[in-house]
């Protein structure tokens, strides 16, 4: 009998195969048709195959085969096959900032609905919307309660992270001139340096793929990053595919942008060559921009226990800056710009090396290691309305994680990093005075005398650890803690001859060190029916002094009472992933408290002047807010004119307002002290809304259209001055097409602020009557194209 059935069944197998037909199909992105290589393709039948290099497959079907299709980095997909005779074509989503992917930011590697916090990562799609060249335009765009501003077309960039802006400024607040609170990676090279300043004058943003920030306090596993991280990825090579490729774009105001790629990617390693140069006319006077970048990115693996990655950039930017409009000057369509800044020939050049080396090796399933070196050579010099500064930082460093995951019983799993980072700049920063050319009073004014000469070391050393324990029934508890040490040892090289006098009592050198700044962060998280999730989270940071603040030039002491400021968040969140993944969500309710905020007292000369100002510890701020976002796939097809449509949404609510914060200053022949409490917090938009839809369409086509609304916003602590809120319309529209098997081409136009709507990159906070940094008031166009030959 068992012969029989065998026979039977030998029969019924050849009768099916001699009854299936070949399907040949075809597996591409579906956001910009590039083919897939190494998607897997099963059918119903179990029969299974993988896309080769061009996204082409070929597999038995019979007509009533149903194909699932999945790949890394993409949203699975399943369609019934009812002939087999004709050819298909998959398009895959990606699933970069869906919440059902991987995100490899913490320990527990494991999808952001088991992530309790807010992050948001934004990838391709949402980074090249636009023009591609500016982060500002997809930050401002995607990330609810983060904003980013900038000085000019492409530099003086800041990050405004739930209310925490930068250092210490006029009347004691926001600085508007440098960039801190927040740590800024590029391929896991620290792009702030040792003192906890950010300058990113010299990063290419055109070749960023991928961009994720995490939301408020994170020393457990960052060190002093009392606002947030924002960690940068370059593109990189496909694997299995060798590829050169040239994009061109122009825009208007004389914008181009030319990148020369060259992509090598085979099983084991993949290499990205890029070289880009990017020019500016500007569209007022004294403002042109001039940048050339390149970009080296290697990742190598020899075998299944190790890797090793590489990166290398170099950068030379120069940016023309014209100074701050006058409310004036802004209101009444003057966009002539500052005297004073234009005369002084007003810049910011800076010249960077960075590089950076990192080898990730996997003992076994519970052990392995990334150990990270890094290093940033910096040139740079800047002139603004009173003086020219040079600057030349080198910092160096490494990082060192270690990963650790446990098994404690069948429900209970434990998973965990233990890390360090220590990083040390040396620095030298000499500041001129400007003068008239007598050689030509018409023209630009020249370095004068020397106003200051510093020589600084910084270090930062950074040890943090975070575990997460899964529970059963889908809870998880995660709870880490950092350790955060910086010195700062400064000597002053500028000779004054009054003070080289055995009675004087000015020294020459100054040290501080800030230790015991210890950051703990606690949260619960559930997942229900693997679908969506609950949290609640605290965090705590810390930002230190920064070198000009921890002494006093004029008396030369040491400004030993001086603390770091710190921050603590509480935050309630919720995130799902809803109808087999086609709506998304997050949405986030937080407080977070900044304490010890840095402010200055002045000290009287006599009845009409001040002696000298000094820093010192004055106030806090209060931020409260909400933050949501939303996605949904309304449709996603293969065939049809109307391939993809999702439209998306974010909101923020921001209710921050400083608490016990206090500044000092002369008026006219008296000390007065001014008292923000309770005044809503400078230069933060009360609501901001941004709405938007991507679509794909047959023979390749695809767009976008954007919409942004931002608040006014409050420009003096003293609540006094305040902005218009304003609207921008901005769109894309492309078409993207493999031909004669090797090339790939990419064509696109697009318009910004299609409403022509007055509005600004940057309002300056507590400096009037000088305030804002205007954007240009007029619709402007760009288009490009992107040619690829694949090997």
């Amino acid at each position: 009998m068992r012969y029989l059935f065998t026979l039977i069944g030998s029969m019924l197998i050849c009768l099916t195969v001699n009854s299936q037909n070949t399907l040949n199909g075809r597996v591409v992105n579906a956001t910009n048709n590039q083919p897939l290589a190494g998607a897997t393709i099963k059918a119903t039948q179990g029969i299974g195959t993988i896309s080769d290099n061009n996204g082409n497959f070929s597999i038995d079907c019979n007509n009533s085969t149903e194909l699932t299709v999945t790949f890394i980095g993409y949203n699975k997909y399943q369609q019934a096959i009812k002939n087999c005779n004709e050819e298909v074509i998959i398009s895959l989503i990606p699933s970069s900032e869906n919440l059902n992917e991987i995100e490899i930011i913490s320990n527990s590697n494991k999808s952001s609905l088991y992530q309790p916090t807010s992050i948001a990562k934004l990838n391709v799609k949402e980074l090249k919307r636009g023009t591609g060249l500016f982060l500002d335009d997809a930050i401002n765009a995607n990330v609810p309660g983060v904003f980013m501003e900038k000085r000019t077309i492409s530099a003086g960039q800041q990050f405004n992270i739930r209310g925490y802006g930068n250092g210490l400024g006029f009347k004691g607040v926001t600085s508007n001139f440098d960039g801190q609170g927040s740590k800024i990676y590029l391929n896991n090279i620290p792009v702030t340096d040792a003192e906890g300043i950010t300058v990113m004058d010299d990063i290419d943003f055109g070749s960023i793929g991928n961009v994720e920030v995490i939301k408020g306090p994170a020393g457990s596993l960052y060190g002093l990053a009392i606002a947030g991280v924002v960690k940068l990825k370059t593109v990189q090579a496909e694997k299995g595919k060798v590829s050169i490729a040239q994009d061109a774009m122009i825009g208007s105001y004389g914008l181009s942008r030319y990148t020369s790629h060259v992509m090598i990617g085979g099983e084991r390693s993949s290499v990205l060559i890029n070289y880009g140069k990017q020019k500016y006319n500007g569209f007022m006077k004294h403002t042109a921009s001039t940048k050339d970048f390149v970009n080296f990115i290697g990742e190598f693996q020899p075998n299944a226990k190790q890797s090793f990655n590489a990166y290398f950039g170099y950068s030379n930017s120069y940016d023309e800056r014209n100074g701050e409009l006058t409310i004036k000057q802004y209101e009444s369509f003057d966009y002539s710009g500052n005297p004073s800044y234009i005369k002084n020939n007003a810049h910011s050049e800076v010249i960077s090396f960075r590089a950076g080396v990192g080898h990730t090796y996997a003992f076994n399933k519970h052990f392995s290691n990334t150990t990270s070196l890094f290093g940033t050579g910096i040139n740079s010099s800047s002139s603004s309305a009173s003086n020219w500064t040079d600057r030349q930082p080198l910092n160096c460093g490494l990082r060192s994680v270690v990963d650790i995951k446990s098994t404690l019983s069948e429900n209970f799993r434990l998973a965990g990093v233990v890390g360090v980072e220590t990083q040390i700049q040396y620095a030298q920063t000499i500041a001129y005075g400007m003068v008239p050319d007598s050689a030509n009073l018409n023209g630009y004014n020249i370095i004068g005398a020397m106003r200051s000469n510093q020589a600084t070391i910084s270090k930062t050393t950074s040890v943090f650890t975070e575990w997460v324990l899964t529970m059963p029934y889908d809870f998880s508890l995660t709870a880490g803690i950092g350790s955060s040490t910086m010195g700062i040892q400064l000597n002053d090289r500028f000779y004054v001859p009054a003070n080289n006098k055995s009675i004087t009592k000015i020294p020459t050198a100054y040290k501080s060190f800030y230790k015991d700044m210890y950051s703990p962060h606690i949260a619960l998280n559930k997942v229900f029916s693997n679908q969506l999730s609950a949290y609640i989270s605290y965090s705590k940071g810390y930002r230190a002094p920064v070198s000009s603040y921890f002494f006093i030039p004029t008396t030369g002491e040491l400004n030993t009472g001086l603390r770091p400021e710190v921050g603590n968040q509480y935050e309630i969140g919720t995130k799902g992933s809803l109808l087999n993944g086609k709506f998304n969500y997050q949405l986030a309710v937080f407080n977070t408290i900044f304490s010890n905020k840095m402010t200055t007292v002045a000290v009287p000369l006599n009845n009409s002047t001040t002696a000298y100002t000094y820093v010192v510890n004055g106030g806090a701020q209060d931020d409260k807010g909400l933050e949501a976002l939303v996605k949904y796939t309304v449709h996603q097809s293969n065939q049809g004119v109307l391939r993809f449509l999702e439209p998306y949404a974010n909101f923020c609510y921001s209710d921050f307002k400083y608490k016990n914060y206090k500044y000092q200053t002369l008026n006219k022949t008296t000390i007065v002290e001014y008292d923000y409490s309770g005044k809503v917090v400078a230069g933060v938009p009360p609501v901001t809304f941004n709405a938007g839809i991507d679509f794909a369409m047959a023979l390749g086509f695809y767009g976008n259209v954007n919409y942004s609304y931002r608040d006014g916003i409050i420009f003096t602590s003293d609540g006094l001055n305040k902005t218009n809120s304003y609207n921008l319309l901005n769109a894309k529209l492309g078409i993207r097409q493999s031909f004669l098997k090797h090339f790939e081409a990419d064509v696109y136009v697009g318009a910004n602020n299609i409403t022509s709507t007055q509005y600004y990159y940057m309002v300056f906070l507590n400096q009037l009557p000088d305030a804002y940094l205007a954007a240009p008031k007029d619709i402007n166009y760009f288009g490009g194209i992107a040619l690829k030959y694949n090997f």
